[in-house]
């Protein structure tokens, strides 16, 4: 984990990271107090019940990104993101004086003003805070500076209601709230102020003003990769489940545990404690590369920990006193409900953050920042539908633990549905439990493979197991030419069909099938895919690179683009490098969790890219694989 945190050393990230730190830390600061204050307060300041402002505050925190997304997204697009930054810090410190000047008026219509624009705040710098992460760093570093953001924005949280409720409580004057929040601004502005330049995409946009309209614009600028708009939809379902969950703790602390104040916040800093390590282990996990195959095995967890947290739930505990915090801890049935509680932060961590860098990934640059607008829009959106739809659960009787339940078996729906509809998704952890759980993969010149536009990708075939590796190490997806019987395979072919691989067969068995896959690959590569073939036409049975076909040379004469050759070393005499159901000559010579390679050389122009040539550079580079 070393590397990411490395960033925090670098000027191109480290400014921007206290920045946003700050800004969330602030954010909560000012809103916990507040509601604490007039939760304890009520009566000097309005005749409403404390509940209803608690939920009146927490509305008006979230209208701006209804707003006003979509304008910070075109913004965000239109002038340097850094510039921008530095005016949402003044922004926030003009906010903090409106809000002492509300606590100096005693005028709650003031506060709430306040309260407002800094949800403003927060809606403008949302689109610089994840469209600039790909402008500073490489793609290699996307997961760890998202793993960063992500477990930096959760402590800040938790720190910041933290500091909040002990700020409300312990001040003699309320405006000393907006004083701490002003210092915490200023300090902000100081950070953004060596944040570099990060200069805009579009800078002759015309910022459109009208909110609906350009709403939907920005959802189309989403929807136009279907990847992208899926992943946008994975990552405001997550922030529906996670706030549902977050929202429940202090009711489910007091009366499903018995606790007091300090259980709540023993069950909010467990789980932002696990978000912050699901977070800093993806890029171990994924091997800095945006591993979305961690997606599903989030989605995974996240179905079985808010199933075990139904199960876990204690009955009986909620008397007319609160329990202590360390009477509490003695009970062993608490210790499996805080676990839970870990291991859905945990597991919270694998899902969201492959998603944003994928999201920042795959967005066209040029409208980056809007389609990180319309992912604000829609995290709002499903925060609100959810706390709807569990206020009216609970409204009818159901039990918080209940509840608990059945957002998980939604969780599991949610992730069945959006996988079918992308099986990418499936596919690369299908890969990643292969290459991480089965092997252990070296690679060496991913970089070779072009970052966008069309390539045939060329590989000696060792093993049933290569293409699912490939795609597993490849940054882009494949679509692979294969032997037609392996789709018959039940789990196998059931992804590799969904993924596009294009099945063909000899001209002997079915001359049809042969054509036809041609003619899809040339249409692949017009669509400017990669797609990626075995040249020998089987599996090799002495583990040597075997002589490579002519079908190469008609695909680069139907389509002349670049040639990438890969080598596989270390699958000979595994499991998978079997044909026709016979076992090879040295059968299980290598067992499982061995070291395999794959080694990625320089493109090929097609003109030079003959059978002969190819299979010349795929030996060299298995030769050279140590």
């Amino acid at each position: 984990m070393s590397g990411q945190f490395g960033l925090l050393k670098t000027r191109r990230f480290a400014p921007f990271f206290a920045t946003q730190f700050l800004g969330a830390f602030n954010d909560n600061l000012f809103k916990n107090a507040l509601v604490v204050l007039l939760t304890f307060q009520a009566a000097q300041w309005t005749t409403l019940k404390p509940e209803l402002l608690a939920n009146l505050a927490a509305g008006i925190f979230i209208l701006p990104f209804f707003l006003f997304s979509a304008t910070a997204g075109q913004l965000a697009d239109k002038y340097d993101k850094a510039m921008l930054a530095r005016l949402v810090k003044v922004l926030e410190m003009v906010i903090m004086g409106v809000a002492a000047a509300g606590f100096f008026l005693h005028s709650l219509p003031v506060l709430m003003a306040a309260l407002f624009m800094l949800g403003c705040h927060s809606t403008l710098f949302g689109p610089v805070k994840y469209a600039i992460i790909p402008q500073h760093l490489h793609e290699e570093e996307l997961v760890g500076g998202n793993a960063l953001i992500e477990a930096g924005t959760f402590v800040a949280i938790l720190i910041g209601t933290l500091a909040g409720g002990l700020l409300a409580g312990s001040v003699e004057h309320p405006a000393w709230i907006a004083v701490g929040g002003f210092v915490v601004a200023f300090a902000g502005y100081l950070t953004s102020r060596g944040i570099p330049a990060a200069p805009a995409p579009a800078p002759a946009l015309k910022v459109n003003l009208n909110p609906l309209s350009e709403t939907w614009r920005n959802i189309a600028f989403a929807r136009q990769n279907r990847t992208v708009f899926l992943s946008i939809l994975g990552i405001s379902w997550f922030w529906l489940y996670g706030a549902l969950f977050l929202a429940q703790f202090p009711a489910y602390a007091k009366f499903v545990l018995g606790g007091g104040e300090s259980s709540v916040t023993l069950l909010l800093a467990v789980f932002t404690v696990g978000i912050g390590i699901g977070s800093m282990l993806c890029e171990r996990m994924s091997g800095k590369h945006v591993e979305i195959g961690l997606v599903p095995f989030g989605s995974i967890g996240l179905t079985l920990f808010g199933l075990d947290l139904y199960f876990a739930s204690p009955v009986g505990l909620a008397g007319t006193t609160p329990h202590e915090l360390l009477a509490l801890l003695s009970i062993p049935a608490i210790w499996r409900v805080l676990f839970d509680l870990m291991m859905l932060g945990v597991f919270g961590g694998f899902f969201i953050v492959p998603l944003y860098a994928l999201v920042q990934l795959r967005s066209s640059p040029e409208c980056r920042a809007r389609i990180i607008a319309a992912n604000n829009i829609l995290n709002a959106l499903f925060m609100v539908v959810g706390a709807l739809g569990a206020a009216a659960a609970l409204g009818e009787g159901l039990s918080m633990p209940a509840l608990f339940g059945i957002a998980a078996l939604l969780n599991a729906a949610v992730a069945i549905y959006i996988y079918g509809l992308v099986p990418e998704f499936l596919l690369r952890f299908v890969a990643w439990l292969l290459v991480k759980a089965i092997y252990r993969l070296r690679t060496t010149g991913l970089e070779n493979i072009p970052q966008e536009g069309a390539a045939v990708l060329v590989a000696n075939h060792v093993s049933f197991a290569d293409a699912v590796i490939i795609m597993g190490a490849s940054p882009r997806p494949i679509r692979f030419v294969m032997d037609h019987r392996i789709f018959k395979t039940p789990l196998l072919g059931f992804v590799f069909r969904h993924c596009g691989a294009i099945p063909i067969a000899s001209a002997k068995e079915d001359p049809a099938m042969m054509e036809a896959a041609f003619a899809e690959v040339a249409r692949a590569l017009a669509n400017g895919d990669l797609v990626g073939i075995f040249p020998e036409g089987h599996i090799t049975r002495d583990g040597e690179v075997q002589p490579f076909r002519p079908g190469i040379s008609r695909i680069l004469a139907a389509n002349p683009v670049s040639v990438v050759p890969m080598a596989l070393s270390g699958l000979w005499g595994s499991f998978f490098s079997r044909v026709d159901g016979h076992a090879m000559q040295t059968p299980f010579r290598r067992g499982l969790f061995s070291d395999i390679a794959l080694s990625v050389g320089a493109a090929v122009a097609p003109a030079e890219a003959t059978p002969e040539c190819l299979q010349a550079r795929v030996r060299d580079l298995r030769g050279n694989i140590r």
